[in-house]
């Protein structure tokens, strides 16, 4: 198994993706960590309600690693946005890119972040859920955005944190959660496994 250690120091933990805005918000809270990532077949079940798919999907990267034999513990996370009901995942292509950003506009959506750990004892997980409002968007701004390039292999779409900050109007919940990887949730994971945070801090 490839494993790259982004950081000098010694790693607490293995991130079972590749999302360099995981490792930026892990970084933020001083948990130094290796990376591998999980290539999971990410397909919704049938009649498979949106939270036990973030979670599933979550679980299932995490294990995935463990099994390749992952000397750490390994944490992961999958994210989906939810309208309605229904699951917006990442775009197909250009034509469910702008579909997904046209249905959003001016609308209230939901943002789900499973986080699990795995662990030699078992699988957690903990579950973020956060409430996004768009503001209206012309459909000049939506292609003019897609050709970007931001939201070809984001959930929903659109990436928070980037250029499509300007279309949030309210956010309900959690910021990092809306970005992937919701760190009080993920906080509590580590602590609750003995796992230190703030590597590295002031003392």
């Amino acid at each position: 198994m490839s494993v790259t250690r982004p950081a000098a120091t010694d790693p607490v933990i293995c991130l079972a993706s590749n999302s360099p805005r995981r490792r930026e918000l892990l970084a933020q809270i001083g948990v130094p960590h290796a990376v591998a990532a999980a290539h999971v077949d990410e397909s919704l079940l049938p009649a498979e309600p949106p939270a036990d798919y973030v979670a599933r999907l979550a679980r299932l990267k995490a294990a995935t690693v463990r099994d390749r034999g992952a000397a750490l513990p390994v944490l992961a996370a999958d994210t989906t946005v939810v309208l309605e009901g229904a699951v917006y995942g990442k775009p197909s292509d250009r034509t469910d890119g702008l579909a997904m950003l046209a249905a959003l506009a001016g609308r209230t959506h939901q943002v789900l972040t499973a986080v699990a750990l795995a662990t030699e004892r078992d699988v957690t997980t903990r579950l973020n859920c956060s409430s996004v409002t768009f503001r209206n968007i012309d459909r000049a701004e939506i292609e003019a955005y897609w050709e970007t390039g931001e939201p070809h292999d984001k959930a929903g779409g659109y990436a928070i944190q980037g250029y499509g900050a300007v279309f949030v109007a309210a956010l309900s919940g959690s910021y990092s959660g809306v970005m992937g990887l919701p760190l009080l949730e993920t906080a509590a994971l580590l602590r609750d496994a003995g796992i230190r945070y703030w590597i590295g801090a002031a003392r």
